[in-house]
């Protein structure tokens, strides 16, 4: 099983490629999609839990992002965060939607690899908050839940990892109630960040053998395929962004060493002084 901590992440094309073509409306307690043109090809979208609580928009939450985080992001990680961030918006206003701990595994663990190497640490933090806070949620909990979820995990094997049904525990009642939301019992919506979470219980349990993950998978019951397909999407596209910041790093050291260069040579005045200066020396 390849390891995804070495890998920075890119985003997951999908939910932020579709574009409503109509209104569709439901009764009381279903998800009421609306959408409205605006200036030939831009559109509001509206996911609607329930008949009178209406979130925000897209375009709001994006907003509340852009004033939380005010400072300029380079665009090799701005075009990404963008991207994600539409996507979490579609899923955080399901009317399937709840919040759980192996989700937001998931999210912390793609959000630190995209972020592997951005310049400053503090800046990095700060954008994540600006973030998560933007979808109405609370930072502190993502992070403090994904930690959780990770100290466990290392605690853990290929066997006690999936055998979680059978014990008690903080950790071990929170897949419980996973796996009763996820079998029909409440609100469950599989995503791709629920997906990377899984899949990084099993690294830190060093949980290599294939097996592990189709038990896993059936205990919280969750579609196997559906987690394999995306992981192979998550690994293909965390290469290309590997690519890409290599390349991005060529292109600052060149111009870098480029600019030392300008610095180190002299002016051709500069060096006319230089050598009559030597000149006049060597005579007297």
């Amino acid at each position: 099983m390849a390891a995804i901590s070495s890998l920075p992440f890119a985003a997951l094309r999908g939910a932020s490629e579709w574009r409503p073509s109509s209104t569709a409306a439901a009764v009381s307690g279903a998800v009421v999609l609306s959408a409205r043109a605006r200036r030939g090809t831009r559109s509001v979208v509206r996911c609607v839990a329930t008949a009178g609580d209406v979130p925000p928009t897209v375009a709001e939450t994006k907003l509340n992002f852009l004033k939380s985080y005010k400072r300029p992001i380079p665009s090799i990680y701005s075009s990404v965060l963008q991207e994600l961030l539409v996507q979490q918006h579609l899923m955080r206003y399901k009317r399937t939607y709840q919040y759980d701990p192996v989700f937001a595994l998931g999210f912390v663990t793609v959000y630190d690899q995209l972020m592997e190497g951005y310049p400053s640490n503090e800046d990095r933090d700060s954008i994540f908050k600006a973030y998560i806070t933007a979808l109405n949620e609370d930072p502190d909990q993502y992070r403090a839940d994904a930690q959780k979820m990770e100290e466990w995990a290392r605690s853990q094997n290929g066997n006690s990892l999936v055998d979680f049904s059978s014990r008690d525990g903080e950790i071990e009642s929170l897949l419980k109630d996973i796996s009763e939301r996820a079998k029909g019992k409440g609100n469950f919506s599989y995503s791709r960040f629920f997906a990377v979470g899984l899949f990084r219980l099993l690294e830190l349990a060093n949980a290599t053998e294939p097996t592990v993950l189709d038990k896993l998978c059936a205990a919280l019951n969750v579609n196997k395929r559906s987690v394999d397909r995306d992981l192979d999407v998550y690994r293909n596209i965390l290469s290309k962004l590997v690519q890409a910041k290599e390349l991005l790093k060529e292109y600052v050291d060149r111009e870098k060493k480029k600019r030392e260069e300008r610095t180190e040579t002299p002016k051709p005045n500069e060096a006319v002084t230089k050598f009559d200066g030597n000149l006049y020396s060597m005579r007297h």
